[in-house]
């Protein structure tokens, strides 16, 4: 069952609308649905109980840069007594197209500074993950890509692409699923 859940992005307002803060993003859509309580300043970021479906959570936005997140999630988990399988974190994922999300277990790092420390930190990838899709760049280099704002369609497209997602979590937690590999797929396409 998950107790935690880590919402990656970087701070700053300069990337706060960032391809890479598709974690944050997605969090700052979903707190109406979630029941968050106040939140409080602690292991170096911003953390609050919310209930996903009916399941209380733990979540927590850090407050470093992403290639340092493993810094919070470990105080966090640390602190609180949670196993890395009870752990979900919410990330951007070149690997996916736009407007795809998947939740799993585990896998690999796709060269994901944010997900590299993580594991470096907690000393497993057998967390679970929601990955927000936001496709490889086509004529950019793929760190002045994350680091740029989504084009004005796709940012358009994101209220329907975190809903999918939301529906697809809220379901996860509802039925406290315990598999390996979720096939839970959403892809609404450009």
């Amino acid at each position: 069952m998950i107790q935690l859940c880590l919402f990656l992005g970087n701070p700053g307002s300069r990337y706060r609308k960032t391809r890479h803060n598709s974690g944050q993003l997605f969090l700052e859509h979903i707190l109406p649905h979630i029941d968050a309580s106040r939140y409080k300043e602690a292991f170096h970021g911003s953390w609050a109980q919310a209930h996903i479906a009916s399941l209380p959570v733990i979540i927590l936005t850090p407050h470093t840069f992403m290639n340092e997140s493993g810094r919070s999630i470990q105080a966090a988990s640390h602190y609180f007594g949670i196993n890395v399988d009870e752990i979900l974190v919410v990330h951007d994922d070149l690997e996916l197209p736009f407007g795809t999300t998947k939740i799993q277990q585990g896998g690999g790092l796709g060269g994901h500074n944010g997900l590299r420390s993580i594991v470096q930190h907690l000393g497993s990838s057998h967390f679970f993950r929601a990955r927000i899709g936001i496709g490889r760049p086509q004529h950019q280099d793929v760190s002045s890509f994350v680091l740029s704002r989504f084009d004005p369609i796709e940012e358009s497209q994101l209220p329907l692409i975190f809903d999918a997602l939301y529906n697809q979590l809220y379901t996860w937690c509802e039925h406290n699923t315990q598999t390996k590999s979720l096939p839970l797929i959403s892809s609404l396409g450009k």
